[in-house]
């Protein structure tokens, strides 16, 4: 099976990887992963203008967030998201800095509110940062390169991260060549996947593909299953049997896991693919095959080969064209789109297909803030395969609910933020606020909340508004509408300096026996002492 081309394909593809070129564009962006309208998930806001020096402002009215490759957007427009903009702007070394206004959206990180001006520095940018709005739109926070943006044919794959469209670029390549491919990528990054895309594009999509996993085949019998074999050629051969390659003649043969091919299945698979012929199990003359041969591999075979359990000319020859199919850690903006791409297969399986269909932007999101949250900072070690068990469990664990519910065991499932993500939330914030609130609290309409209820809650949480909102089961920003409504409630905006220095006095400078006292929000009162030139206890 001699292919020609191979010595150019692999010399593009060392060009590709380590040759010079030209460096892509680096912009930053905002992608939605959760909004009340589902079809939103995935639209995005490229922030050229903060890559440029200048500021960009987002509130409920705009700018519009558009599909990857498209030109019309909508803005956010969430009722409960502020008009009141927050403001995006460059920081020092390709950073973005967030200013959070006060009274405008509640935004937060991993559950922790953000308040003023925050830095969020180029690596946690790469890594991407879940901003929670309102407690009801998810956006990432990411950089995106602009090099190969809005390429028409997504070759069956969900998604538009940069590694993604790097993988289709390189599939573009070298489907119509007939050379062998080495896919390696961890396990359930969707190697398969990657493979039936090259056959289908490939000069032999007329032809079979057929997939085959090393390691699900007993090593006694893998030469056999591959290759085929001599009716009494073993004990049990009863027959004669064809085997994969004779079976996928004239098209594409497919090895998962080639790491795990025994010692003498490799020196087989090596001669098939430099003479093009093979010895059945039990034959003493050829079989001529004519199959392209793509293998797959989570194994680092170099150390294999370093450890004298694979064979260094395989390598090379299986490496016709190497490609690398990136983690679901590095496709951060993707988990979004993918997730609710699972989401609707299981829904329609169901029979509730229309179940995402809302346009209505008042909706309660199906995908709840903290839950969308948790699924872009998860570390998730099964990569797609993960992500998809876990829409169908999700899916099907909340039929009959009107949001999708995460249980302790998923929870647990999930596992904690990787080490590059949790940093973030820290930096963002000084001192993490505890969520108050209480399990089981559905969500309600500002109106239902009566002044006697909303005072309880406050005093309950200490008057964080935050937290108190939280309890109520309302936005953030309905709480000052609803203290502003209320006679006898007030702000701190609304003490005269003469008592709050009174208090001050009285409290012996502790902050939190004033907030008692005056019955208003610790952070405001603590910012109306500092322009009193106050300074409170533990401040």
């Amino acid at each position: 099976m001699p292919h020609d081309p191979l010595a150019d394909v692999s010399t593009a593809a060392m060009q590709e990887r380590g040759g010079p070129r030209r460096s892509p564009r680096v912009v930053p962006a905002l992608t939605v992963v959760s909004h009340p309208v589902p079809r939103r998930v995935g639209t995005r806001l490229l922030m050229d203008a903060v890559a440029a020096g200048r500021s960009v402002a987002l509130s409920r009215n705009g700018p519009d967030f558009v599909a990857p490759g498209g030109s019309l957007g909508l803005p956010l427009a969430d009722p409960f998201i502020s008009r009141k903009p927050l403001e995006f702007s460059p920081a020092g070394d390709g950073g973005v800095r967030l200013v959070v206004p006060e009274d405008g959206t509640h935004v937060a990180v991993a559950g922790v509110p953000l308040h003023g001006a925050h830095d969020f520095g180029a690596p946690a940018l790469a890594e991407g940062v879940a901003l929670e709005l309102a407690g009801r739109v998810v956006v990432l926070l990411h950089a995106v390169e602009l090099d190969g943006e809005g390429a028409a044919d997504t070759l069956g794959m969900v998604g538009e991260s940069v590694g993604l469209r790097r993988l289709r670029r390189h599939i573009e390549r070298v489907a119509d060549l007939d050379v062998s491919v080495l896919i390696r990528g961890e396990t359930g990054t969707g190697k398969e996947l990657v493979a039936q895309a090259i056959h289908q594009r490939s000069t032999r999509r007329e032809g079979r593909f057929l997939s085959v996993n090393l390691g699900a085949i007993p090593k006694e019998l893998a030469a056999s299953e591959l290759f085929g074999a001599h009716k009494g050629a073993y004990s049990g051969a009863t027959k004669d049997r064809e085997g994969f390659f004779r079976a996928a003649h004239g098209g594409t043969l497919f090895l998962d896991e080639v790491g795990e091919a025994p010692p003498e299945v490799q020196v087989m698979l090596l001669r098939v693919l430099e003479t093009g012929e093979l010895y059945p199990v039990g034959a003493s003359s050829p079989v001529t095959v004519d199959v392209r041969l793509i293998a797959a591999t989570d194994a680092h075979l170099e150390e294999q080969i370093r450890d004298g359990r694979f064979k260094a000319p395989l390598l090379h020859r299986l490496a016709g064209y190497d490609l690398r199919v990136p983690p679901l850690r590095e496709r951060r903006e993707d988990i979004g789109r993918l997730f609710f791409h699972f989401a609707r297969e299981e829904l329609a399986a169901l029979g509730e297909a229309g179940r995402l269909d809302t346009e209505d932007p008042h909706a309660e999101p199906w995908l709840p803030v903290s839950l969308a949250s948790l699924l872009v900072r998860a570390a998730w070690p099964g990569n797609i395969r993960q992500l998809r068990n876990l829409a169908r469990q999700l899916v099907i664990g909340s039929r009959g609910q009107a949001r999708l519910q995460l249980d302790s065991q998923l929870d647990e499932a999930l596992g904690a933020p990787p080490d590059a993500v949790a940093p973030v939330a820290a930096a963002a914030v000084k001192a993490p606020v505890p969520d108050a609130r209480e399990p089981g609290v559905a969500r309600r309409k500002p109106s239902q909340v009566t002044e006697a209820e909303l005072l309880a809650a406050l005093r309950a949480s200490a008057w964080d508004l935050k937290a108190a909102a939280d309890a109520l089961g309302i936005p953030r920003p309905s709480v000052y509408d609803l203290i502003d409504k209320s006679p006898n409630l007030r702000t701190a905006g609304d003490l005269g300096a003469d008592e709050i220095t009174r208090s001050f006095e009285a409290c012996g400078g502790d902050l939190d026996a004033m907030v008692r006292a005056l019955e208003v929000s610790k952070r405001a009162l603590g910012r109306r002492l500092k322009e009193l030139g106050l300074v409170a206890k533990g401040t």
